[in-house]
């Protein structure tokens, strides 16, 4: 692979001055950079729509944990999170929760590219680039840590909001910003994700293109820089060194597999048709469709498009098409599945999602619609089995305690009801309604066990109440 890009003597001096082994005696202790987190997180979750769709957030995890499998062991549990914003951007919060915008991602072109992007952040994490800046920083409070480490990212939207004073938590957007990551960070970043990437049989090509992509964005002036620039300084010398570094290293690197491939434009035609604006992405695959009525992954972009829009009929015509090109594939059957549901077509909705087993991947939205069906269809224990098991793998997929707490209320054990109702509306952090649910909850079950956890969950419910939280971390 041979690369326009040639390293000038300066740059490469200063990236090979840059020490790679990441180690700070400035950085926050572990302990303080986990309890910040909490905070950090529900500042970030609260700003941003985080989309919670697992075959787009699994896929994004697993790419991220196939780079820290190579890494020496961290302290930090790695979290991934898909926000719905069409800016490019990423960013690396404390404690190891990393974002990637949809916007990003959608403008990204294959596996190897969003393994260069998760690689860097999640070197900025390893080597306590973040935490290092906020201590010196000299603010002490963990609430006004997790301020400060919230106005780096959030509140860097550009030139123009790099200049305004916008407050988040009790620190103003311009003061944070100028904790953004320095030049000696980014290429140290760079240098260890060059490193991970290749134990990781990723091509180091995937970094420099996602940065040429988000360095292409800058067009219109200075209040169309991307928000990644503001924080990521250096790119330019970045693409430079990492285009000399990839001419260097030309027998080391890859081509993507077909594989991986397939996998990210499956992810990527989902995103998109799922999460993008939802009259422009119909006209976009109805364009795509005509263009391309054989394009088995385009017909499926636009069934669920249409779904979208509410087009359950055509959305079923299209998956078919799609299906017929693609036979037994469990993303296309699972969502003609779900489709059929949603247009009231509950026997087929049964025949295709049945279908669904333990060699393949497991969505816990298919599932909870597998739960659903059952349940339309009177099949009431079958449900229970079904919402049970999705709650086993994914006790984290929220939908699931609200429909499984319905299908108990329908066979009339308003225990259970009421107390699966109480769990959904606490994880959801509507605290009135889950103490509601939890008390009622409690006057009608008679399972010692479960009465147990009940009160236990009741327990925390008043005391997040009492402290004035805001909900569960």
């Amino acid at each position: 692979m041979k690369s326009c890009c040639k390293i000038t003597l300066p740059v490469f001096l200063l990236f090979a001055m840059v020490v790679t082994l990441c180690q700070s005696a400035e950085a926050l202790t572990v302990k303080e950079e986990k309890e910040m987190s909490h905070e950090f997180i529900r500042m970030a979750l609260g700003h941003y729509q985080a989309i919670d769709d697992p075959l787009i957030t699994d896929y994004v995890d697993r790419v991220g944990k196939k780079i820290i499998a190579v890494m020496p062991p961290q302290p930090f549990t790695f979290h991934f999170y898909v926000v719905k914003e069409d800016v490019y951007n990423a960013f690396a919060g404390p404690a190891g929760n990393i974002f990637i915008h949809s916007g990003l991602l959608e403008a990204l072109s294959g596996e190897d590219e969003l393994a260069g992007i998760l690689a860097h952040e999640i070197s900025h994490v390893s080597c306590r680039h973040l935490s290092d800046m906020i201590k010196k920083s000299k603010k002490t409070t963990l609430a006004t840590l997790a301020g400060v480490a919230a106005g780096i990212f959030l509140g860097a939207g550009g030139a123009a909001a790099a200049g305004s004073a916008v407050t988040i938590g009790s620190m103003a957007a311009g003061q944070s910003l100028s904790l953004a990551y320095s030049r000696e960070n980014e290429m140290q970043a760079d240098q260890n994700a060059l490193r991970y990437l290749a134990l990781a049989n990723y091509s180091a090509s995937g970094l420099l293109d996602s940065l040429k992509t988000i360095r292409s964005k800058n067009w219109f002036g200075t209040d169309e820089v991307p928000t990644y620039l503001m924080t990521h300084p250096a790119v330019d010398d970045r693409i430079t060194y990492i285009g000399s570094w990839i001419n260097a290293h030309e027998k080391e690197t890859r081509q993507p597999s077909i594989q991986s491939q397939t996998d990210f434009t499956r992810m990527k035609i989902r995103l998109i048709a799922r999460y993008g604006n939802a009259q422009a992405v119909l006209k976009k695959f109805e364009t795509d469709s005509n263009e391309n009525p054989n394009s088995y992954i385009i017909q499926y972009g636009y069934g669920l498009a249409l779904a979208r829009n509410g087009q359950h009929k055509n959305a079923i015509i299209h998956l078919q098409k799609a299906l017929e090109q693609k036979p037994f594939d469990p993303y296309i059957v699972q969502d003609l599945g779900r489709i059929y549901f949603l247009d009231g077509q509950y026997d087929k909705a049964l025949k295709m999602l049945e279908t669904m087993g333990p060699s393949q991947p497991f969505n816990p939205e298919s599932y909870v619609c597998l739960g659903r069906t059952q349940a339309a269809l009177a099949m009431y224990p079958q449900a229970v089995v079904t919402l049970e098991e999705v709650l086993a793998q994914k006790p984290d997929y929220i939908m699931a305690y609200y429909y499984l707490g319905e299908v108990y209320g329908k066979q009339d054990r308003l225990g259970n009801a009421h107390y699966y109702l109480g769990v959904y509306y606490y994880k959801k952090e509507d605290f009135r309604n889950a103490d509601f649910h939890l008390t009622t909850a409690l006057k009608q079950m008679t399972d010692p066990s479960l009465i147990r956890k009940a009160e236990n969950l009741q327990n925390e419910v008043r005391q997040a109440e009492s402290m004035g939280m805001s909900g569960p971390p």
